[in-house]
């Protein structure tokens, strides 16, 4: 590896802008920062945004200003892991690397369903949760599908701006089913009082212009529809011939390198990170902001010719806004079952704004924060 060598971070999301500023702050590596956009998107606020709500405008540029990191706006096409470099789509040249971290994250699963892709909206980018705000204005009924903590926060926050609205709600499974009986109780009571219609056990089987059909040959009838039913990764690691899992992550151990490529690390929801136990980390921003800690300190190690410690998580938590005023807070095991005392009401509601507020303005100015958090976790 070269004396000072050259970091190239894909994707400028949570994860990957956290990581690359570190990168830039604590060594003595050029380090080059590609992404398809040219703003930071706060992601976990996409739901707002398809309620009507305005959301800041964060130009990468400003973001990096004063750290040396190199922007890239382009979106990767390729991974060449023998020759160790990154083609664009618009780039004369491929970008070389010594070391990658690849933190492209991951997209709403639109092809799982016959016509979602055409009818729905998902609210995993700017652009979709744009677009289901367009249609909100004129909608008087939309379903979202999928009860996630996306799903949730959107059927909630949709039902709230619009109260002279219809909306439902359809899931596979059980509402609530990743909480504790207190807090699945609590979550039936918001959707009643927000007056959400809920189809549980109820599976899709096509998206049309009228709504959804059920597997079992019900309608659900909607104007537009929400997507949030699934999450799934670019193809890239799997192509390049980087070792992934069953569902396209990339697989890497407890420092967050990948087990088949020692220049690459993964990071965020395109890789499965595990901990040093064998338990993996769910999708989602909280544990990508450990990771990204994780393979920052295991990075900044290795070069200083040091061992690296394996990621360690202690547990995890859902919390989940119910609209502006109301929210829950459920404790889990890192399986996902739940575990300890829920919380929920306006205390929750301002966890909740304070966490978004904090993870989309404050820690991406300020990463070290995620790296002190992450020592607590």
């Amino acid at each position: 590896m070269a004396t000072t060598p050259h970091i190239v971070i894909l994707g400028a999301g949570y994860t990957g802008l956290t990581a690359a500023k570190l990168l830039a702050k604590r060594t003595g590596a050029t380090v080059t920062l590609v992404n398809e956009r040219d703003r930071f998107v706060e992601r976990m606020r996409n739901h707002q945004l398809a309620s009507g709500r305005r959301l800041r405008d964060m130009p990468l540029h400003d973001l990096l200003k004063g750290t040396g990191i190199r922007l890239i706006v382009d979106r990767v096409t390729h991974l060449d892991t023998e020759s160790r470099q990154v083609e664009l789509a618009r780039g004369a040249e491929p970008v070389g690397y010594d070391l990658l971290v690849y933190a492209l994250g991951s997209h709403a699963d639109l092809d799982s369903v016959p016509g979602a892709a055409e009818h729905a909206s998902a609210v995993a980018t700017f652009e979709q949760a744009r677009r289901l705000r367009e249609r909100m204005r004129t909608a008087g009924t939309v379903a979202v599908v999928g009860a996630g903590p996306t799903g949730i926060e959107a059927a909630t926050e949709l039902a709230e701006t619009y109260p002279d609205r219809t909306v439902r709600l359809a899931t596979s499974g059980a509402l609530g089913g990743a909480l504790s009986e207190h807090g699945r109780e609590y979550l039936h009571q918001a959707f009643d009082r927000l007056g959400i219609q809920v189809w549980e056990h109820a599976k899709v089987a096509k998206v049309d212009a009228d709504g959804l059909l059920l597997e079992d040959g019900k309608r659900v009838d909607a104007d537009t529809v929400a997507w949030t039913a699934g999450f799934t990764v670019p193809e890239l690691a799997g192509e390049a011939g980087l070792a992934v899992d069953g569902r396209g992550r990339m697989v890497v151990d407890a420092t967050l390198r990948s087990e088949s490529h020692p220049e690459v690390y993964g990071i965020g929801d395109a890789a499965a990170a595990r901990t040093r136990e064998g338990q993996e980390l769910r999708m989602g921003c909280g544990p990508g902001g450990l990771a990204a800690a994780c393979a920052f300190q295991a990075i900044t190690d290795r070069l200083a010719g040091r061992t690296p410690k394996p990621l360690r998580v202690k547990g995890d938590a859902l919390c989940i806004s119910l609209g502006q005023r109301d929210g829950l807070l459920q404790p889990t095991e890192l399986d996902g079952s739940p575990r300890g005392k829920v919380r929920t009401g306006r205390p929750v509601a301002m966890i909740k704004k304070a966490v978004l507020g904090a993870t989309g303005w404050y820690n991406l100015r300020y990463p070290a924060l995620v790296v002190a958090g992450a020592r607590h976790a």
